[in-house]
């Protein structure tokens, strides 16, 4: 099992990586962008901490709709204030629980989460332009929706897999016991990612054309 330190060194490096990121892809920070993101990252501590079902096994996954508010930020702005709220947010709910193990590989995957959905968003689809053309009401929606689901699919995938070697190099689980949960958390991940699919195509859906109209998603 990795030392707490090392632990905390390595969510560090997540979040300086995430920055790097940030600053490569030229992404713009201004005062209402910082508003929103911090908005949603509250809103993700608040679903995940406080209207989350544990997983009866108890082995670590839990239902949850935390995920909602990373997809929803990333269609609002873009991928990298969309991961950033999310996994700052997720990542905060683990360490209040006591779970920096958890934290480490929750702040990436959720980075991850908002960085496809904000690229199939606004470089794939480009909502923004199609929200404001004269196109079918069911070709909109049906954008909106693969743009959502497209970063909690990848997330089905990548979720299990850096779960294990969490569980595996982070916790020293043994491999038997790493495997069975990776399982689990695939299984989990999924239905979070349906269910939080659905309510991020809503809020934006309802959220997206008032912002725009009062000015908020100006930058």
């Amino acid at each position: 099992m990795v030392s707490q330190p090392v632990i905390w060194l390595l969510l560090f490096g997540a979040v300086a990586l995430a920055l790097f990121v940030a600053a490569v892809t030229h992404t713009r920070f201004t005062a209402k962008k910082i508003s929103i993101i911090g908005m949603m990252a509250a809103l993700s501590f608040v679903a995940y901490e406080f209207f989350r079902i544990p997983n009866v096994l108890g082995l670590g996954s839990s239902f949850h709709l935390g995920n909602t508010f990373t997809v929803l930020t990333a269609m609002l702005l873009d991928g990298v204030s969309g991961g950033l709220a999310g996994a700052m947010g997720l990542a905060l709910a683990d360490i209040v629980a006591g779970d920096v193990g958890y934290a480490v590989t929750t702040f990436i995957l959720k980075f991850i989460i908002g960085l496809v959905c904000g690229g199939v968003a606004h470089r794939v689809f480009k909502l923004k332009k199609m929200e404001r053309q004269n196109i079918s009401r069911g070709r909109y929606l049906g954008a909106v929706t693969l743009s959502a689901f497209s970063g909690l699919f990848v997330n089905v995938f990548t979720d299990p897999f850096l779960g294990y070697f969490r569980n595996r190099y982070i916790f020293g689980q043994a491999v038997d016991l790493a495997e069975v949960t990776m399982k689990i958390a695939g299984g989990v991940t999924l239905v979070n990612s349906l269910l939080s699919t659905v309510c991020a195509v809503a809020l934006y859906l309802a959220l997206e054309p008032a912002l725009h109209r009062s000015g908020l998603m100006d930058e």
